[in-house]
């Protein structure tokens, strides 16, 4: 009897990260690239993209050097085009722009409630609709957090819009589907600059992901790439419309590991 699976690989891929410059998504931007695929990865600034280009290169990949603001379409859709004009097509897109607003419910504006999902869950549905136009065939992998499934105080318009990408998700996997595959991943507490200073050791909360994650500490970035890269494998080929938690045990805790 012999036996034969897909390999869980994006090498020969065309791999387009939206906030791919830092954090998360510049870890998967490099992971990707380290992994065999060609890699454009996205953000407002021009620095970041340049000297993540140049990282992306150094480890073998083909890529693009472009900006993108998600708030605005015109903005994504030059960025896609200019993709597809240099690497010939997309194979795989995330969205892994981030915008956080620390308010309560009392104090927040309607100005930061906008802001955070114009950026977070209208971003994604901007670039999703953009990409999938220039798409036959491959994976979209929205981030999104456990902050949607956990009471965070002061974090209101991030959690809300982060529920709003897991809904978002499944709906796309019935309509993209089966030439696109859609999935979420649902990281837990990564640090990032974004978590620098509020969920830093001796913190209350630092305190509470440590007694309730298995290993006892929060994610680093490249912790999170082993997950995109099988959703975005032809491994995955029967796998769509899931939101896969990648959060150490945190959001299964009950009493915690003693």
């Amino acid at each position: 009897m012999t036996y034969e699976h897909t390999p869980v690989t994006v090498e020969g891929k065309r791999a387009v990260v939206i906030g791919g410059t830092s954090g998360i998504g510049g870890a998967l931007a490099r992971g990707f690239a380290a992994d065999g695929a060609d890699v454009v990865a996205t953000s407002r600034t021009e620095r970041r993209v340049a000297e993540t280009a140049a990282d992306l290169r150094d480890l073998g990949a083909e890529t693009v050097e472009v900006t993108c603001d998600v708030t605005d379409r015109e903005s994504i859709d030059a960025m896609f085009d200019a993709v597809v004009d240099g690497l010939g097509g997309v194979d795989i897109l995330v969205t892994s722009q981030s915008y956080i607003s620390r308010t309560t419910i009392a104090d927040g504006t309607e100005a930061d409630w906008q802001r955070v999902f114009d950026v977070q869950l209208d971003g994604t549905y901007r670039a999703v609709q953009s990409a999938a136009e220039r798409m036959d065939e491959g994976s979209i992998i929205p981030i999104s957090s456990i902050s949607n499934q956990t009471a965070i105080p002061n974090l209101v318009p991030y959690t809300t819009a982060k529920g709003g990408i897991d809904s978002f998700t499944r709906v796309a996997a019935k309509e993209l589907g089966p030439e696109i595959r859609v999935n979420a991943i649902k990281p837990g507490f990564v640090r990032s600059e974004q978590t620098t200073g509020t969920y830093d050791e001796g913190t209350e909360r630092n305190r509470e992901i440590t007694r309730r994650t298995v290993h006892g500490r929060m994610a680093d970035p490249e912790e999170i790439v082993g997950a995109a890269i099988y959703l975005a494998s032809d491994a995955a080929t029967y796998t769509t419309g899931s939101v896969l938690t990648v959060d150490d045990g945190f959001s299964a805790d009950a009493f915690g590991n003693e």
